[in-house]
């Protein structure tokens, strides 16, 4: 008998994802990769309204605060087919490093845990995303000569780190009954104005407002920053590849999560600059010279590029966090992110840091988030 319509879109569903903050950087590529793959289907979760352009009947908003056990319980319980969880989403109500922090985000898991365990028969797999902050405090003290971090470094004994909760919650919740992994990306490059921490939004805000003013486009940040590999980056495709890649071979680990070859912003910053058409000055490095002093009245200025470029409606706030752009490009101590564990299991995906920049900004642009040119 030949079956048709809803049964056959049915009978071809293999995997049904959650994504948990389907909104932020590398939770809208997830989205978008896992709803274009055969045999898929995705309940996207985020507090505020959803402005996903995902083609197709696959892909299902949830609009849902997870720090509220009413509504979660309300809202998630009903998903008894899910079979992969992704959790990509955090609360940042409270400072890191803080027993507040910890608490408010073991909250948000264990709402979210009780609501979909008891119903969720057919699950396989939750993936957790944390980051290289796993391995070190944001407090101090920095270790300065370290040069590589791996999946077994130990963990720091400083300070408060949600992401020690939330792995250890997620483990003892599962009871090995489901397996898990957990991916850890350094600095994630994305497209979103609902996150925190994002530096492509603060890059090209920045880089708007210094063209739209005629200015030079001056890194702003240390010169041990400038001169030196310090941080791995991760394409948010890639990430999301790797969480998709863990879900569904592995079975019980930590990865790191990295583009491959390192970088050297004195070697890209004037390629970025050429990209926005503005000025590069390298050779300036104060301790006065940041981001935050630098952008703090340029708010109407952002308003007035808005406006007139007819983009996508936002608060330079929106997009920029001033004071995370400072503390990156000043950081004082090295988060490099060996990725030998992932490449010797399997997953080998590489990005240019520069291309996946470059990519990123288009990617803007396309979403009008900041002026085509």
């Amino acid at each position: 008998m030949e079956i048709q319509g809803n049964e056959t879109a049915e009978a071809l569903i293999l995997n049904v994802a959650l994504i948990l903050g389907v909104t932020g950087l590398v939770g809208k590529a997830l989205a978008r990769t896992l709803a274009a793959k055969s045999g898929w289907k995705v309940y996207g979760v985020a507090r505020r309204a959803d402005e996903l352009q995902i083609p197709g009947s696959n892909y299902q908003f949830i609009s849902c605060d997870l720090l509220d056990p009413t509504q979660t319980t309300e809202k998630l319980s009903l998903l008894h087919d899910i079979t992969h969880v992704y959790w990509i989403t955090w609360a940042t109500q409270f400072p890191l490093d803080t027993p507040e922090c910890c608490e408010q985000n073991k909250t948000m898991m264990s709402n979210t845990l009780n609501a979909i365990l008891p119903k969720a028969k057919s699950l396989k797999h939750v993936s957790l995303q944390t980051g290289a902050k796993h391995y070190i405090s944001l407090t101090g003290p920095f270790n300065r000569n370290l040069v590589c971090y791996y999946e077994d470094s130990p963990r720091v004994t400083q300070g408060h780190n949600f992401y020690y909760t939330l792995e250890d919650l997620l483990i003892k919740r599962l009871e090995g009954k489901v397996t898990w992994s957990v991916q850890r990306p350094g600095l994630i490059f994305g497209s979103s104005n609902r996150t925190c921490f994002n530096f492509m939004g603060g890059l090209c805000v920045y880089a708007s407002v210094c063209r739209y003013l005629n200015l030079p486009f001056l890194f702003r940040g240390s010169k041990e920053c400038w001169e030196e590999i310090y941080i791995d980056g991760s394409d948010a495709r890639l990430v999301a590849e790797q969480h998709i890649w863990a879900s569904t071979t592995d079975k019980g680990q930590a990865f790191n999560c990295t583009n491959g070859p390192s970088f050297i912003w004195k070697e890209i910053w004037p390629k970025i600059a050429v990209k926005f058409r503005v000025e590069v000055t390298e050779d300036l490095f104060s301790p006065d010279l940041n981001f935050s002093d630098f952008m703090a009245d340029k708010g109407s200025i952002w308003e007035e590029i808005v406006e007139k470029e007819g983009l996508f409606e936002t608060k330079m706030e929106d997009l920029a966090n001033w004071g995370f752009m400072d503390g990156l490009l000043r950081f004082k101590t090295k988060m490099l992110l060996s990725r030998d564990k992932a490449n010797l299991l399997g997953f080998k995906s590489t990005y240019q840091t520069l291309d996946s920049i470059l990519y990123w900004i288009d990617c803007m642009r396309e979403e009008r988030f900041i002026p085509q040119s």
